[in-house]
C-alpha cells in the first residue's frame, strides 16, 4: 500500500473514526489521537500490521472488529481503481464478439470458474484476492449506459455470473486427489470448502464495495453498505445468523446489566434526606457543620414478569430477551416468564432447561399452548387469559415487562385486562420492536396500549440494555 500525503492521511483516519462513530462504536478524541500515533509508527508498508494497530487503538471489544474491518477497507484500500493485476494481464477476449445467449458457454467465465477452483483447492488466499478483481470488473459493473452516477459495481451480479458455489463438487475432487489417501472425510472437505468459497465471496464483496466508495465517497458506502454491530441489529430483520450472534452477547450484556442495577440499588440504600434528625443532630454544633442524617431504606429486591408475544417475526426479539432476563434472574428475587400467541402459558420452566438458546422458541412453540383455533396473534385473548388465570403473578413489588409488536389483526384489544395488570403490578412497561412512526398503522394497536401503561420503542439489544438499566426498579 504505498503512503498518502500528511494530509490525506489525517483526513482518511478521522473519516474512519467518523463512520465508526455513525455505526454505534464509542470513540473519543483519546483513542483518536492514539490511532494517530499507531500510523505513525507502523508506516503503510504492512497494511495488515497496520489494521491490527488502529484496531486496538479504536476498539474497545471483539464483536466490533467486523464493522471496523469493513469500514477499514473503504478508507485505507490495498489499492485505487482498476487492480494492477486486472490492468496489467487482462482475461483474454474471445475471438467472437457476439455476447452468450443461452445455452451456449461463455469463454471468460469458464476461465475464470477454472482459475478459481484452482485457487480454491490450494486455498491460495493471494490469488483468490486477484481472481475477486478480475471478477467484479468482468461481471460486476451495471449501469454504465444510464445517467450519469447511476452506474456501479454489484458483488451479487458478479457472483451470480460466476456461481462460485457449484464448484464444490470440482474441488472436493481436486482435494481428494492430492491427497492421495483419504485422511479426512468427504463431510470435513466439503465444509471446509463451503469456508473456502464464503471467504472468495467476502473478497468480491469487499473488492465492489471499494469501487463503489471510489465513485461516491467512502463515508456514504461506509454509513449504507457496512454491516451494523450485534447490538444494533434490528429485532425485526434479523437473520438466522445475526440472531445467533445476538445470542452469543447475551452473558456479557447481563453482566453490564448486573453491575448496573446492583449500583443503582446501592445508591438507592442510602434513601433521602431526615429534615428533623438532622435539625437535631446540628444543634450542638450550631449547624457548622452540617451534617445531614438520611431515611435508610432496606430495598428488597423485585419481582420481574415477562409476558412475550412468541409469534412470527416477533419471536427474535422475545426470544432474546428471555435469555436476557434469565441471565439476569439474580438480580431479582423472583422471575416469571409467560409466552402467549393468543392462549397464555407460563414458560419459566423451560427457560431452566438448559437446552441450546436456538431453539428455544422451537420449543416454546412446540411444548407450550401458546396458541387456540388460530395461529395469529391476539393480543386481547392473551391479555385476558394472563389476568384470569396468572394475575397471582403479579403483586405490588412486581414490574411487567410485555414484550410485542401490539399488531392484534383487528381484534378486540381488551384494554380492561391490561387495566387490572397495571393497578395490581408496581409497574408496567411495554417494549415495542416497532419504531413509533409504525404504531399507528395497519392492524395495530399499540397507540390504544400505550395509553394504559407506558411504551417503549426497542428495536435493538442496545436499545434493550438501556432500557433494563433505566426503567427497572431497584
Amino acid at each position: 500500500m504505498t503512503a498518502p500525503q500528511p494530509a490525506d492521511t489525517a483526513a482518511r483516519l478521522t473519516g474512519l473514526v467518523r463512520a465508526l462513530r455513525g455505526h454505534g462504536l464509542r470513540i473519543g478524541p483519546a483513542e483518536t489521537v492514539d490511532a494517530a500515533a499507531v500510523l505513525d509508527v507502523l508506516g503503510f508498508t504492512d497494511r495488515e500490521r497496520m489494521r491490527a494497530g488502529l484496531a486496538a487503538a479504536l476498539l474497545r471489544s471483539e464483536g466490533q472488529r467486523t464493522v471496523f474491518d469493513a469500514a477499514f477497507d473503504l478508507f485505507f484500500p490495498l489499492g485505487v481503481g482498476t487492480p494492477e493485476a486486472v490492468r496489467a494481464d487482462p482475461p483474454p477476449v474471445p475471438d467472437d464478439p457476439e455476447p452468450p445467449r443461452f445455452g451456449r458457454p461463455d469463454p471468460l467465465r469458464e476461465q475464470l470458474r477454472d482459475r478459481l477452483a484452482a485457487a480454491l483447492a490450494a486455498d491460495d488466499r493471494a490469488a483468490q484476492a486477484r481472481l475477486a478483481g478480475e471478477v467484479v470488473e468482468a461481471f460486476g459493473r451495471y449501469g454504465t449506459g444510464g445517467s450519469p452516477g447511476t452506474g456501479g459495481w454489484s458483488a451479487q451480479q458478479a457472483l451470480g455470473r460466476l456461481a462460485p458455489e457449484t464448484l464444490l463438487a470440482r474441488v472436493l475432487a481436486a482435494l481428494r486427489e492430492g491427497q492421495g489417501t483419504p485422511d479426512l472425510s468427504d463431510l470435513v472437505l466439503a465444509d471446509e470448502i463451503r469456508r473456502r468459497i464464503r471467504d472468495f465471496r467476502a473478497l468480491t464483496a469487499g473488492e465492489a464495495r471499494r469501487r463503489v466508495a471510489e465513485l461516491r465517497g467512502p463515508e456514504r458506502i461506509a454509513e449504507r453498505a457496512v454491516a451494523p454491530t450485534p447490538d444494533q441489529v434490528d429485532f425485526l430483520y434479523a437473520g438466522r445468523d445475526q440472531l445467533a450472534e445476538l445470542r452469543r452477547t447475551v452473558h456479557p450484556l447481563a453482566r453490564k446489566l448486573a453491575t448496573r442495577l446492583a449500583a443503582r440499588r446501592r445508591r438507592a440504600a442510602r434513601g433521602e434526606i431526615d429534615l428533623r434528625r438532622t435539625l437535631r443532630r446540628s444543634l450542638s454544633t450550631g449547624g457548622v457543620p452540617l451534617r445531614p442524617a438520611y431515611r435508610l431504606r432496606r430495598p428488597a429486591r423485585p419481582e420481574l414478569v415477562l409476558l412475550c408475544d412468541v409469534s412470527g417475526s416477533v419471536a427474535g426479539f422475545a426470544d432474546f430477551t428471555m435469555l436476557l432476563v434469565q441471565a439476569m434472574s439474580e438480580q431479582f428475587s423472583k422471575v416469571r416468564v409467560f409466552a402467549f400467541v393468543n392462549r397464555t402459558a407460563e414458560v419459566t420452566g423451560l427457560l431452566r432447561g438448559g437446552d441450546d438458546p436456538a431453539r428455544l422458541a422451537a420449543r416454546i412453540l412446540a411444548e407450550a399452548e401458546v396458541t387456540g383455533y388460530h395461529g395469529n396473534s391476539d393480543y386481547g385473548s392473551a391479555l385476558g387469559g394472563f389476568a384470569e388465570h396468572h394475575l397471582d403473578a403479579v403483586g405490588p413489588r412486581t414490574c411487567v415487562l410485555v414484550l410485542g409488536d401490539a399488531r392484534n389483526n383487528q381484534r378486540d384489544p381488551n384494554l380492561e385486562a391490561l387495566r387490572r395488570i397495571a393497578a395490581r403490578a408496581r409497574r408496567v412497561f411495554w417494549l415495542n420492536p416497532e419504531q413509533p412512526s409504525l404504531w399507528p398503522t395497519g392492524d395495530s394497536a399499540a397507540l390504544a396500549y400505550a395509553g394504559v401503561v407506558e411504551m417503549h420503542s426497542c428495536r435493538n439489544a442496545r436499545r434493550l440494555g438501556e432500557l433494563i438499566a433505566r426503567l427497572l426498579p431497584v
